[in-house]
């Protein structure tokens, strides 16, 4: 085998070690119940030379059905990944077996030849989240997650302020789709279960 190619198989092994391997888990639902969204009042805060606004207190368990970190733009500054997480009949393998995943570009795609499950049900019980780690330790944590893991997140859901006026700003439902439906949580406490 010529050099070149040795050195592209050597960065395609190293790329699928960091990514990881899907963590099996036993057939059932695993995660029962959605995402417990609930009111605060919490005064804004600076984060990373950003203001942080609460827009309301964010805590579930679910199943990892994707991960992806990011290295570029303004959002990597703040929240290196994103997990996509399934809840209710999206955490367990019956389903997520006849349903392709994927992420990239901030985004969360399935896919599906025949629906194990209603459409709405796969909108409702699965989300692409944005996570910002409140620290160094919460970070790592988060980065040892892979597919298939069962975790769990509390924190808040919030809008960022840049001092340009940039800006990036959580859904408040698990009911929407498309652009701007993805959560972006402020994560003060990550752990696999």
């Amino acid at each position: 085998m010529s050099r070149p190619l040795l050195i592209i198989a050597g960065v395609v092994l190293v790329l699928l070690m960091l990514r990881g391997g899907e963590r099996e888990q036993p057939d059932g639902v695993l995660v029962p119940a959605a995402p417990v969204q609930t009111q605060i009042e919490t005064a804004p805060f600076e984060f990373e030379g950003h203001r942080i606004e609460v827009l309301a207190g964010f805590a579930l368990d679910a199943r990892v059905l994707g991960k992806e970190r990011y290295w570029l733009g303004r959002e990597a500054e703040l929240s290196k990944y994103d997990l996509a997480l399934g809840w209710g009949r999206m955490s367990d393998n019956r389903v997520l077996e006849q349903i392709d995943i994927s992420q990239s570009g901030r985004w969360y795609r399935w896919r599906a030849e025949q629906m194990p499950i209603p459409r709405r049900e796969i909108e409702r019980s699965s989300a692409n989240m944005h996570l910002i780690a409140a620290d160094d330790w919460t970070e790592k944590q988060i980065g040892k997650a892979a597919p298939g893991d069962l975790v769990r997140i509390k924190g808040y859901l919030v809008r960022v302020r840049g001092g340009d006026g940039w800006r990036w700003q959580s859904s408040l439902t698990r009911d929407d789709i498309g652009n701007g439906a993805c959560e972006l949580i402020f994560v003060e406490e990550f752990e696999i279960l």
